[in-house]
């Protein structure tokens, strides 16, 4: 498997600004991962744009094509070979960054953003979402449990 250069790989918890800092990213020429995911559709997401949306079946029927695949919060996340390969930037969670293979890790630069809790509250309630801001909160904070695999922490709001 190529590996094709360094990635930056954003990590944070809803809310936190991962897509409003994969914008800025990808306006200054990073290549984004689009990712596939079971979870609905939000109001503003567009398909092929923010993932491409999947049903379940369709991860389990395609596993032998996924670089990762990660359960969080009752949906399936996780991106293809070909697009982790030509990728410069990514967005994953805690337990697809596990994934990373070591010798693929060593040209990784992961950000986490990680924000205050009452910002992200506020952020997740604003959201027109599948899922309530307390029910994430809750899913996050085990999903961060012991999560110290990062190069750079993030702790501002606004960056």
């Amino acid at each position: 498997m190529a590996f094709k250069d360094s990635k930056i790989i954003l990590v944070g918890r809803g809310g936190s600004g991962k897509d409003f800092m994969r914008k800025k990213f990808e306006e200054r020429g990073f290549k984004y991962c689009v990712s596939y995911t079971s979870r609905p559709k939000r109001e503003n997401e567009k398909e092929g744009k923010d993932y491409y949306f999947k049903e379940e079946s369709f991860f389990n029927n395609n596993i032998h094509r996924f670089y990762e695949i990660d359960d969080f919060n009752g949906w399936k996340y996780g991106r293809l070979i070909e697009d982790f390969e030509r990728a410069s930037l990514l967005i994953m969670t805690p337990g697809g960054i596990k994934k990373i293979k070591p010798e693929h890790r060593k040209k990784c630069i992961i950000i986490f953003i990680a924000p205050d809790r009452e910002i992200l509250r506020q952020r997740l309630a604003e959201r027109k979402d599948a899922d309530s801001a307390e029910r994430r909160l809750i899913a996050d904070d085990q999903d961060f449990l012991d999560f110290f695999d990062y190069d750079i922490r993030i702790t501002n709001s606004d960056f």
